[in-house]
């Protein structure tokens, strides 16, 4: 368990001694949250899960939980130990419980997104659960918030294949849902099937704004399903009218070009970039930076959304967690060698990881500069944007 600690997790501290930071430290997080108004500061991406070991409804695909599956359980034991669970018994407790201590513990927390996670389905209406990997009913999450109003706001998930797809939408909204949580890769979602229509015709009425995975889902095993990941399958969503969040700036792997009749393979940062660029999307296509620090989207993705400032208006903030409590996702050595972030910062930055990473990934983003500039990612980014209001 020590070699699975030095990859996610490790903590040195509790979220309740931040007092004993470093004067450097604080003082870095105290710059980053200088022109930052905390009752419009917002993270549009916090995940929650489960293995089930409570009645909240929660999963994990069975291949994740017995050794004999090496890979898969040693992937579900990095995320648990990002999560704060040292005894997999009281799992679904002790996940919510650190997330909860966690963001109370940061001065001026604003609130948090927290995402539910449906399962992948048949065109059919049945579930598909050899390939779910995990499962968060939307009840879960109205259940959290209910007893935490003051730190999250529910994002609700919703297959549109499943039966009843239409009416938990509504069931949702009407619950006080303004998001709808996709991973095409990971649910089976062609975002650009005519089934789909009645679905998005539906979020329009009810003005729900659809969170959306862009790109490559490194979860997700099969190829054909990497395809569901290809940015521009969500230009059917936006031509019904429906707001649109890519998540990651679809920052990871390549898909075919649907404009090329070669099907040539393009980055789907580059597809991307080009939705972004279209007049028509304006006001209706929005971006979170959840993730782009990772090292994997580290180079050209993460130096663009820092140099394009006509992107800024259209971009939000999300944590992803529990990514950032992954340590050896984000490299604070590579950024910094990278010039993203001076020697300095990243000692305070490896610092602050230890008592709350979910206060680094803010102070980190906060703090990140364009190489070779002082050009920064604006304080906007990471509050409520007007754009995506009801």
């Amino acid at each position: 368990m020590c070699l699975i600690h030095s990859f996610a997790g490790g903590f040195k501290h509790q979220p309740e001694e931040i007092g004993r930071l470093s004067k450097k430290a604080d003082d870095l997080i105290k710059r980053s949250f200088d022109d930052v108004d905390s009752s419009k500061l917002v993270d549009y991406q916090t995940h929650v899960a489960g293995l089930g070991t409570g009645t909240n409804g929660t999963f994990v695909n069975p291949k994740m939980r017995p050794w004999r599956n090496p890979f898969h359980r040693a992937k579900l034991k990095i995320y648990l130990s990002a999560g704060g669970v040292a005894d997999e018994g009281r799992a679904d407790d002790q996940m919510i419980s650190r997330l909860v201590r966690l963001v109370g513990n940061i001065e001026g927390h604003g609130k948090y997104n927290l995402l539910a996670f449906d399962k992948n389905y048949h065109r059919d209406g049945s579930a598909n659960l050899e390939k779910t990997e995990f499962y968060v009913p939307n009840n879960y999450v109205f259940d959290l918030v209910a007893a935490h109003p003051d730190l999250f706001e529910p994002v609700i998930s919703i297959n549109p294949y499943r039966l009843n797809a239409l009416k938990d939408l509504a069931e949702g909204a009407q619950r006080g849902a303004r998001m709808v949580k996709w991973l095409p890769n990971a649910m089976g979602i062609d975002p650009s099937d005519e089934r789909c229509d009645p679905f998005y015709e539906k979020m329009r009425e009810l003005n729900l704004v659809l969170l959306s995975h862009g790109g490559e889902e490194k979860a997700v095993e099969a190829e054909e399903d990497q395809k569901l990941g290809n940015p521009l399958l969500l230009r059917r969503a936006l031509d019904h009218g429906v707001k649109v969040i890519i998540a990651h700036c679809a920052g990871l792997g390549h898909n075919p070009n649907l404009d090329d009749p070669d099907r040539k393979l393009v980055s789907n940062f580059e597809l991307f970039l080009r939705l972004m660029g279209a007049k028509k999307y304006e006001g209706l296509l929005f971006a979170d930076i959840s993730a782009m620090t990772q090292y994997n989207r580290a180079g050209y993705p993460l130096r663009t959304i820092l140099e394009r400032e006509d992107l800024h208006d259209r971009l939000v903030n999300g944590s992803d967690y529990p990514l950032p409590a992954i340590n050896f996702l984000i490299r604070t050595g590579a950024l910094e060698k990278a010039g993203y972030i001076s020697t300095e910062e990243r000692g305070c930055l490896n610092e602050i990881y230890h008592y709350n990473p979910l206060l680094f990934d803010f102070v980190l983003k906060r703090s990140l500069k364009l190489p070779g500039t002082t050009k920064r990612l604006p304080a906007k980014i990471f509050m409520r944007n007007a754009g995506l209001a009801a």
